[in-house]
This record gives structure tokens, C-alpha cells and sequence, in this order.
């Protein structure tokens, strides 16, 4: 998978990450930047892609 790819990200993650995106481009980021910042906090709250059973990390 090249890097920059979103599709192991589950709709959820995609649709926080196009929220935080908005909120970043609403505080006057450049639209690279609120892109940037959305999928790092996706991927801070998530740990990354998809993740289910048994490979999940505890929380």
C-alpha cells in the first residue's frame, strides 16, 4: 500500500477525519495542513487503519 493511502480506513475513521479537517480549515488552516492534522488525530485515537477482533489493541 504507497503511503497517503486511506483505504484500510474504516468509514468511521474516514468520516472523524473529515470532521477534524473542517474544524481545522473553520481555525484558517491551509487545506494541507487541516488534512494533516485530521488523519494524525485519527491515527493518534485509533492507532491507524482497520483493526478488529483479535489483532485490536486494549483500550
Amino acid at each position: 500500500m504507497p503511503r497517503g493511502d486511506k483505504s484500510s480506513y474504516t468509514d468511521k475513521q474516514k468520516r472523524q477525519a473529515e470532521h477534524v479537517e473542517a474544524s481545522e480549515r473553520d481555525k484558517g488552516r491551509s487545506k494541507a495542513d487541516a488534512e494533516r492534522i485530521a488523519w494524525a488525530t485519527v491515527n493518534k485515537q485509533d492507532g491507524g487503519g482497520k483493526q478488529s477482533g483479535s489483532g485490536r489493541k486494549g483500550h
